[in-house]
């Protein structure tokens, strides 16, 4: 189960801090245009909301990695996968609300391996 708990946290955590990473490097309105409509929610909030969006995904990132690697703050790498799972039903809520069914999938991948390793890593499997 290491395994499997491992390769979930490396992928949640290359997609999520890709997607931060992209959030701070363009703009709202770059973003906004770059994959309709998985990105079209950029250009309806605020500039700060976005920026301040893709550092809690970078921190995210980070937290799936290094607290459970390090044996430092352990209980850190469930936390932050639960976060990526709170950020993926808001995100398919915001989806939801536009009707862009398209990007259903995408958050129920993403909310489906974060679930897993925030269960996995509090239930010490």
């Amino acid at each position: 189960m290491s395994i499997a708990l491992w390769t979930a946290q490396i992928l949640l955590a290359l997609a999520i801090g890709a997607a931060g990473f992209t959030k701070l490097k363009d703009s709202r309105e770059v973003y906004a245009n770059a994959r309709p409509p998985m990105t079209t929610f950029a250009a309806h909030m605020p500039t700060w909301l976005f920026k301040a969006l893709g550092v809690v995904e970078i921190a995210a990132a980070i937290g799936l990695i290094l607290p459970w690697a390090t044996g430092i703050a352990s209980i850190l790498t469930p936390i932050a996968a639960t976060g990526v799972l709170v950020i993926m039903v808001l995100a398919f809520a915001d989806h939801a609300r536009r009707k862009e069914t398209q990007a259903y999938p995408v958050n129920v991948i993403l909310g489906a391996i974060a679930l897993f390793v925030a269960l996995g890593r509090f239930l010490g499997w």
